[in-house]
């Protein structure tokens, strides 16, 4: 395997992420097979992309039917979409896990601050049922590295989740629960809440389990039966080894190694002005022997100082993690 020489962690400006993503896309193009011939076929080669701007993103679905990993290498871990048996399933072979450690540890720490400050709660049920999660992946290091012995999963354990909740909200300790869609609301049906030193953090997720609801429907009833005033968010994808949280309010902020860009709806190639809605890509430079460039199945606005919101999804997209309807 030939080795990328960069680190996507040390990023700290614009330029240095444009430097680095243009280098990211000669490197996929060259060692990606899958990536290449779709480039290729766009007429977007290395020698004719100059910005960042230019960058071809490979649409999500190529996840189902194709082996996106960089040419001889072995992943490491695969990792696999919620997707139902119907629409297929997304498979990321992942080269090296460590990178995906450092990049969902990193982001953490710049959001959140160490998990060693947290009781880390997990109601994550459909995931937990499955075994190649990277939400699990992820969920299980915060667990292990906040070295509190209270953390851990709650699967099929409500009544005891919510004794809990309530004790260690009254202890003053900082407590995050991180839940999938559904369960949440399944549990403020069961016992509502006035949280004072909890951070409720959905992932998304209805998995036809309920009837979708758009976000801000969605954050006002969470708010209302945990007692407080934001709901928190994960914006993250198997496809994906970053991930961009949101504190409130739906908007999401990128750490330094990702980037969204909104396009166009009719034309995939062409980017929209700031404040407008369009299509999500995802530049993730932490993704570098898979794919660093992914159109993602849904729709959004960026800002101007690169935050993002996501307002839904694409007619016909698979019903996966996030649970969004066009507001």
């Amino acid at each position: 395997m030939k080795e990328f020489q960069g680190n996507p962690f040390t990023i700290r400006s614009k330029k240095e992420f444009d430097k680095l993503a243009l280098k990211v896309f000669r490197y996929q193009f060259e060692n990606q097979p899958t990536y290449q011939q779709f480039c290729t076929l766009l007429k977007r080669t290395p020698d004719v992309v100059k910005n960042v701007e230019q960058i071809p993103f490979l649409p999500i679905s190529f996840f189902k039917s194709h082996h996106i990993i960089t040419t001889d290498c072995q992943p490491e871990i695969v990792f696999g979409s919620s997707g139902t048996t119907q629409t297929g399933q997304s498979k990321h072979p992942v080269a090296k896990v460590e990178i995906y450690r450092e990049s969902f540890l990193q982001a953490f720490q710049l959001q959140y601050g160490n998990p060693k400050d947290y009781i880390v709660l997990a109601l994550l049920p459909s995931y937990q049922e499955r075994q190649d999660s990277s939400l699990i992946f992820m969920v299980d290091e915060l667990i292990a590295r906040s070295q509190q012995p209270e953390s851990g999963y709650y699967l099929n354990r409500n009544q005891e989740l919510i004794e809990n909740l309530l004790a260690y909200d009254r202890s003053g300790k900082n407590v995050l629960l991180i839940g999938v869609t559904y369960a949440l609301l399944d549990l403020i049906e069961t016992q509502t809440f006035k949280l004072h030193n909890t951070i409720i953090m959905e992932t998304g997720g209805m998995k036809g389990r309920r009837k979708e609801l758009v976000k801000s429907e969605l954050h006002e009833l969470l708010c209302a039966g945990f007692g407080v005033s934001n709901i928190h968010s994960e914006y993250g994808m198997t496809e994906l080894l970053s991930q961009a949280y949101s504190l409130g309010k739906g908007i999401f902020e990128c750490p330094p190694w990702m980037e969204v860009h909104i396009r166009e709806v009719q034309d995939p190639l062409q980017l929209v002005p700031n404040g407008r809605t369009g299509g999500i890509n995802v530049i993730d430079l932490a993704n570098v022997y898979s794919c660093s460039f992914i159109a993602t199945q849904d729709l959004g606005k960026k800002f101007e100082n690169g935050s993002f919101e996501v307002l839904g999804r694409f007619d016909n997209a698979d019903i996966r993690g996030c649970n969004l309807l066009v507001q």
